[in-house]
């Protein structure tokens, strides 16, 4: 006799409209904790970290006893920090203004401490006097989060503040209480300072409570390449050098450096978006299957392919990257000046806005199969995708060349409109035989009908609960370093002799990035 399966049915029905709403994964709520951010005042927490914090209030994704204690070298009260982050919140939120009865729990979570990331003001000593208070005023366990949301010279200091004060709850003291460190990008400006900053956290923090975070990863299209691979058979067959041709990751933006050319002249795409982002999303393009989905199995795959990478060195870097500066030109059909006329700009300034890589993983899967990177300021579009362009067929058993037919495309979009989308040939309608391309489209938004959650969101449920999958080791971003120190240090010594290619604003990047990867027998897609 068949089992009375209609409870199941009647409990499933009843608990999707929830499922749909958080787009959360349903596990456990997290434990308890305190969560100091450091930077409080800054924009990162005005604009990202208190929105998502409040949008997982209001899903009841936050634990009874959450607490948050801002600190930062801005003089506030307790009332004022609560008063500012609400405004970011009604301004930057998702849903708008913020609901009084949601608030009122929420808002009374927020406390704040003011001092010197140094400590030597005694500060450190009234957060570790405030943590106590908020613990057993609270209960939440004894469980503390370190948020780092300051500029990077502060991360140093502010560790090691950390360490003196006692703050920090060894890994292996845990019973009474854990310590977690969420450490926002960049880690570091070359090796050196990678290596020297991996030491200093180290000296204080065990591996296992380090979280770097990089936000990208914590998008839904980033983190559905893993199920698009490992959950349906019809794609992991064909993912190596047998069936695909080559992959091209982009992230493009209209924006130029607006405000921050200061910094970024300091920085530039290589560093910006290379070394983290695109990276991090090419590991999982790459990888091999984990043993489990968790987070060393997830981090061990990746990490083998940054260490496969062939390296780029002397030539080669000549060969296999270009680099270039946006000049004048429109965005929006408003005229927007060059990068060299931007203020903070150093008008002799080598720094590239635009960077495009040709990188080979050494190894079986992937050999011979060049993965195109390219990101950049100042393009014709807000996107970021990953295009998987397969290999022609052999042979055409229809008229014409088969250089005449396009080659399979799988898109997976990344922002906006996130996505997957796979290009195929079909029969055009008639009497005679005519091949043209077509698409087969997936929404997220239109397939599902829900939003998806923001990358804070999601990165921070999951530093709460401890699952670091997400988040990038230790050895990955050595690893990016190892691959990417060599290019600068190339660039650093030819600079005094190359002027950088320009490219028109509002374009898609300079003609020599096109004739480069012509050259190869390829073309950039136009997202």
């Amino acid at each position: 006799m068949p089992a009375d399966v209609s409870g199941v049915d009647r409990v499933s029905t009843e608990l999707m409209p929830n499922v749909l709403r958080e787009g959360i994964r349903m596990d456990p709520k997290p434990a308890p904790c305190t969560m100091v951010i450091f930077g409080a005042s800054g924009d990162l927490t005005y604009r990202k970290l208190a929105p998502a914090l409040y949008s997982l209030a209001q899903s009841d994704r936050l634990p009874e006893g959450f607490s948050v204690v801002g600190f930062s070298r801005s003089e506030l009260s307790d009332e004022e920090f609560r008063q500012r982050l609400r405004t970011g919140i009604d301004k930057f939120g998702k849903a708008g203004k913020t609901e009084d009865a949601i608030w009122n729990w929420f808002g009374q979570s927020l406390y704040y401490v003011a001092g010197n990331y140094d400590g030597e003001d005694g500060s450190f000593e009234r957060l570790k006097q405030r943590i106590e208070g908020i613990r057993r005023e609270r209960g939440n366990g004894g469980n503390v989060l370190f948020y780092l949301a300051t500029p990077p010279l502060a991360y140093i200091p502010i560790i090691r503040a950390l360490g003196k004060a006692g703050l920090v709850t060894p890994w292996d003291e845990q019973e009474n209480g854990w310590t977690r460190i969420v450490i926002e990008k960049p880690f570091g400006m070359d090796l050196a300072s990678a290596q020297e900053l991996n030491q200093e956290v180290l000296a204080v923090f065990d591996e296992r409570q380090v979280y770097r975070i990089d936000h990208y990863l914590g998008k839904e299209t980033v983190q559905n390449i893993l199920m698009l691979r490992f959950a349906n058979a019809i794609f992991e067959p064909l993912w190596n050098h047998k069936y695909i041709d080559h992959v091209q990751i982009t992230a493009a933006e209209p924006l130029g450096v607006e405000d921050r050319g200061g910094y970024y002249d300091r920085s530039g795409a290589m560093r910006d978006m290379i070394q983290n982002h695109l990276l991090q999303v090419m590991t999982l393009v790459a990888m091999e299957p984990p043993v489990a989905f968790d987070a060393d199995a997830v981090r061990d795959e990746k990490a083998k392919v940054l260490r496969a990478l062939r390296r780029l060195e002397g030539e080669a870097v000549h060969q296999q990257v270009i680099r270039a500066q946006y000049g004048p030109g429109s965005n929006g059909g408003e005229p927007v000046p060059g990068y060299l006329q931007e203020h903070g700009v150093d008008p002799e300034s080598r720094t590239e806005t635009y960077v495009a890589l040709q990188l080979y993983v050494d190894n079986w899967r992937w050999s011979d199969v060049p993965f195109f990177l390219r990101s950049g300021k100042r393009l014709a579009r807000h996107v970021t995708e990953v295009a998987i362009s397969f290999k022609r067929v052999p042979h055409t058993l229809f008229q014409g060349p088969s250089e005449s037919i396009e080659p399979n495309v799988l898109v997976l979009r990344i922002q906006p409109n996130e996505g997957i989308s796979l290009r195929f040939e079909a029969k055009f309608p008639g009497l005679g035989i005519q091949l043209r391309p077509v698409k087969m489209d997936f929404r997220y938004g239109e397939s599902f009908g829900v939003e998806s959650p923001s990358a804070y969101e999601t990165l921070l449920l999951d530093v709460l609960r401890g699952d670091g999958t997400l988040f990038t080791r230790g050895d990955e971003v050595l690893q990016a370093w190892r691959l990417l120190d060599p290019v600068l240090k190339e660039w650093a010594r030819v600079n005094h002799s190359v002027r950088l290619p320009q490219y028109s604003s509002g374009s898609w990047g300079p003609a020599e990035a096109d004739q480069w990867i012509e050259a190869t027998g390829r073309r950039w897609r136009r997202p």
